[in-house]
This record gives C-alpha cells, structure tokens and sequence, in this order.
C-alpha cells in the first residue's frame, strides 16, 4: 500500500470538521489538495469515504472504521519527533481573524510551521495570544501595528442576478437588495449613512457560508475581495462610492516588542524586529 501520513491527516481534519473547505483551513493548505488526498485514500482502500453535499461531507460507516485506526497512528507518528527533541521548542501562539483568506496567510505561516525550534499555536484572534493578524480595526490602544496588505470590498452577486451584467455599482444599487449581514465584519461600525435601511435578510457566521447563501440566490453581501476564491460561483462587482478598504496585519502588545516570540513572528512575516514602539492608531 502507498498510503501517506499526510493523507491521513487530511481525512482525520474532514472527519473532524465535517467539510473540506474547514479541512483546509485547519491543516493550511488548499481545499482541492485535501479533496486530491481524499481522493487518493478512496482508491487506495477502494471505498467510499464521504458522501458529499452542499453542506459539506457525511463520513460513511467505512470512514467511521478508518477514523478509530487512523487517530493513534497518526498521534503516534507525529510524536516521534519530540521523542529525539534535545531542548523543548519555543511556543509562538499566534491569533487569526476569522475573515482571512488562505492565498495571502499560508506563506506567512510556512516560516514558523517549518522550523524546527517552534511550536505553532493557532487560536481566534480575541484569545490570549504572542501577536495577531487582525484588522486594524480591530487593535486596541496598547497594540502596535505592523501592516501587512490593503484590500478593498465588493459586492458578491448571486450568478444570474441582473447587477452582475453592470461593471461597477454604486451604494444606490444596493437599496431595496436582500443582503447577507457577515459576523466576522470589521468595518460594521465604519460604513456611515448609507442614505437607505439595509435590506437584511440574512447573517451568516463565516464567509464561506455567506458565499453559499449569495450563491443559492438568497440575496447578496460586501465582503473583502481576497475571501472570494477563483472558483466562487458568484458575480463580484467594486462598489464605486464606497471607498470601504480594510488594512490586514501583525498587531501586538506594545509591552511584548522585542519579546522572542513577537520578534520570530514578525521576522516570519517579512518584518524586522522593533527598535521602538509604533502605535496602532
């Protein structure tokens, strides 16, 4: 059999979570390359793993028997190493918005998760953690700011809807547009008189679900555009009046500059270690 760890890994991740797409963004890797392993581990044992809807995936009564085998080997395997670790790593906790997309947070990660003196802690980003990327938004008054990318906001339309046929909306369109309200919105407080009452008819709790429900023609919401991957079933347009933009990057304890475990992050992330202290605001 030619059976991988990794691929294990990624099935424990989607039994676990119970979709691919949380399957990804836990383990930090694309959704089609933990479908290509699923894929891979279905030939191999010659069975079906997953039942696929559009809610994610139900593990099948084959998925429930590999899970029970697959769990301590894996658990195993990956304690090997620290069975041969002379000096215990140093502990980085690092916290994650929610609305962050995959493209732009794996290159930043692969610098600690690929060092052998770290150990990676990943946690939400109003838990207790070394450093953040978050919003600046979302820093608080004692935070200093490194920045590490601009975006802008846009419209995601249902496929057929008769805005997507406009190049460019303004504000104006939106009156009278069901839309879907976004937990993880950081800019909630900062879009002003918009002239008109949203139309809410929904809130969705992460940005895949509010994707999913633009798509299923439930009506359409303002999201950052690097959340919407390449392969989204939905229209996206820039809404022109808007001038709605959020500023991605490593917010930290002012306290905590030149700490060891805020200076490994910020060298991760391509930022020299601080010689002074930078306000978030």
């Amino acid at each position: 059999m030619t059976m991988e760890l990794r691929e294990l890994r990624y099935f424990l991740a989607v039994y676990e979570t119970g979709s691919v797409t949380a399957a990804a963004r836990r383990c930090f890797i694309s959704q089609p390359s933990v479908s290509a392993a699923i894929a891979a581990l279905e030939r191999e044992l010659d069975t079906v793993l997953f039942a696929r809807h559009r809610k994610g995936v139900a593990a099948t009564a084959a998925a429930d028997v590999l899970y029970r085998r697959a769990r301590p080997l894996v658990d195993d395997a990956l304690s090997l190493k620290a069975l041969f670790e002379s000096t215990p790593a140093a502990e980085v906790t690092l916290g994650l918005m929610r609305s962050l997309d995959i493209p732009r947070v794996l290159p930043l990660l692969k610098p600690l998760t690929q060092a052998g003196d770290v150990r990676l802690f990943l946690v939400e980003a109003d838990a207790p953690c070394d450093a953040r990327i978050v919003s600046r938004s979302m820093t608080d008054k004692d935070e200093a700011f490194a920045p590490l990318w601009s975006e802008g906001y846009v419209l995601a339309l249902p496929p057929r809807h008769e805005l997507r046929l406009k190049s460019r909306l303004t504000l104006a369109d939106l009156d009278g547009l069901p839309l879907i309200g976004r937990c993880n919105c950081e800019n909630a407080d900062q879009t002003g008189d918009l002239g008109f009452k949203p139309q809410i008819v929904a809130v969705a709790t992460t940005e895949e679900w509010a994707l999913a429900l633009v798509e299923a023609g439930v009506g359409a919401t303002v999201l950052p555009e690097g959340v919407v991957p390449p392969d989204a079933r939905v229209a996206t347009r820039p809404l022109a009046d808007l001038g709605l933009r959020r500023e991605v990057g490593v917010a930290y304890r002012q306290t905590d500059a030149g700490s060891a475990a805020v200076t490994r992050i910020l060298q991760a992330v391509g930022h020299a270690p601080p010689r002074g202290l930078r306000s978030a605001a």
